[in-house]
């Protein structure tokens, strides 16, 4: 939470010296200088530079928010944008409703915090090797910080790659005249971040190794988990099971023996992290700064309830998440609260997992809780879908199990053992199961929506689950179209400044 990457955050001066780093994509500044030439030349340059790439994970706001909650949850089934009224953040209820254009200044500001991720972890990439080792910098931390470079950009392209598909494929600092690329096919920039992840899992530490105040630098369990999600997120099942093997036979991880506890202060960076973004507090305001400037996350202010939290209401539940647990789910009242006078759409309903309830901010927009990216019980349910899948419905019950295990607590008469409810004994009643599970155990983790669109029942699930809402909701709530809306449109801005830059089918 409050040490580890604040002592990252000299990055601020990182970014002061590498001027690039602050650039648009496709500015037209060019991205390589003198001051940028002067500067690779020493070990503490390289960890600059390295730290430099961490900055963009923590961005939300810049001319609007941007937190990628508001596409994996409130354009899903689990969540309802809420706030004050429908026109608070009219640009996110029009994505909440599948009504998003190429003029959306939430997937612009998405868009370009991704790109400047790239390009400082391109610079780390391509700079750190010609730096010679010296009292700051062995080869051992010349391998690492490369590759936790190689690490942040393959993440910053699986966050592109979910929301957009394919998207130019960038390597290196550009000069003006190749600014113009077109986009590679999704599949190629899912080979780079394969690429990426592999070279740099040989070279990256154990979580246990880093000292305390580097907790929240990227791991070697962090990569493979991303690698195996990336992989799943493909159906490549048999490499998706070998590294989550590898995950789990490394004892790094655990389950918490609280399902609550992973979203507590004193939970940060605990057994069951295996990535997570790190934030910190302080008294003084980031808003209006835009990026650059958050080291808080916004997150705790936009999800705390009007009434009762001094929050802003956004991210509500919806009626059909709440139907989804089964009765007596005790990770029910440990994500969701209400309902209460802070109404949205007729839903009272909140999300509880980030608003750190009871705690009092030291300023609004610079709350220290970590945003939890990749949770073991995450691993274990994706193990579970990649054993499901080529059939080993053994190995997928005992993960399944696992995760249902925790939840209960020691009270073995609630969540039954599967199979269970309307789910059958065999490959396609597991594959439900897992489904629910994953539903339950990471709500409003802003995973859902990605997860509907790579099951490819997204059309199926979107246009039905307005049945279970109330009047209000249905009036309001549009239809999502096949082979549209799996993918949010290419922001205008960015085609504009680039011709070559083709748009996603029916925007």
């Amino acid at each position: 939470m409050r040490t580890r990457i604040q002592h990252i955050l000299v990055i601020v001066f990182a970014a002061l010296l590498i001027t690039a780093c602050s650039e648009d994509f496709l500015n037209k500044e060019p991205l390589v200088d003198n001051v940028i030439e002067n500067f690779y030349k020493t070990g503490s340059d390289a960890i600059y530079a390295t730290n430099a790439a961490y900055t963009p994970l923590q961005w939300e706001f810049n001319n609007t928010y941007f937190s990628e909650w508001m596409l994996g949850d409130i354009v899903s089934d689990d969540a309802l944008k809420g706030g004050n009224s429908t026109s608070d953040m009219g640009d996110l209820f029009l994505l909440e409703n599948f009504n998003g254009t190429p003029s959306n200044e939430i997937l612009l500001e998405f868009y370009r915090a991704q790109y400047q991720g790239i390009n400082r972890s391109n610079l780390a990439i391509n700079n750190i090797p010609a730096i010679p080792v010296d009292e700051d910098m062995d080869e051992s931390l010349k391998q690492r910080l490369i590759a936790e470079a190689k690490f942040l950009r393959a993440f910053y392209y699986f966050r592109l790659v979910k929301v957009f598909g394919g998207v130019p494929k960038v390597t290196r600092s550009l000069s003006p005249s190749e600014y113009a690329m077109p986009r590679a096919h999704k599949d190629t920039i899912y080979n780079l971040i394969y690429k990426d992840l592999l070279s740099a899992i040989p070279h990256l530490w154990k979580k246990y190794d880093y000292e305390p105040e580097d907790m929240g630098r990227v791991t070697k369990g962090a990569a493979q988990a991303l690698l195996m999600k990336a992989y799943l997120y493909n159906k490549r099942w048999d490499d998706a099971r070998a590294w989550g093997d590898s995950i789990i036979a490394s004892s790094v991880y655990g389950l918490n023996n609280s399902y609550a506890d992973n979203f507590t202060l004193a939970g940060e960076n605990g057994i069951e992290s295996v990535f997570e973004i790190q934030y910190m507090e302080e008294p003084t305001s980031d808003y209006g700064e835009g990026n650059g400037f958050t080291r808080g996350t916004f997150t705790v202010i936009l999800q705390r309830t009007r009434v009762s939290n001094l929050g802003w209401g956004f991210n509500h539940p919806t009626t059909d998440l709440i139907n989804e647990y089964e009765p007596s789910d005790p990770r029910k009242d440990a994500t969701i609260t209400g309902p209460d006078a802070d109404v949205y759409l007729g839903n009272g309903y909140h999300s509880k997992k980030y608003a750190l309830t009871g705690y009092q901010l030291a300023h609004p927009t610079r709350a220290p809780l970590n945003y939890k990216v990749i949770r073991y019980a995450d691993v274990l349910l994706m193990y579970a879908e990649a054993a499901c899948e080529i059939g080993d419905l053994g190995a997928a019950k005992l993960k399944l199990e696992e995760v249902r295990n925790r939840a209960r607590q020691g009270n073995n008469t609630i969540l039954p053992e599967f199979p269970y409810g309307s789910y059958t004994d065999d490959q396609a009643g597991l594959r439900q199961a897992i489904r629910h599970e994953r539903r339950v155990e990471l709500a409003m983790e802003g995973q859902r929506f990605f997860d509907l669109v790579r099951w490819g029942i997204a059309p199926q699930v979107m246009n039905a689950y307005a049945e279970n809402e109330s009047e209000a909701v249905k009036a309001h709530i549009q239809p999502f179209t096949e082979g549209k809306h799996e993918l949010f449109p290419i922001p205008e801005v960015e085609r504009n400044l680039n011709p070559n830059l083709d748009q996603n089918p029916n925007y």
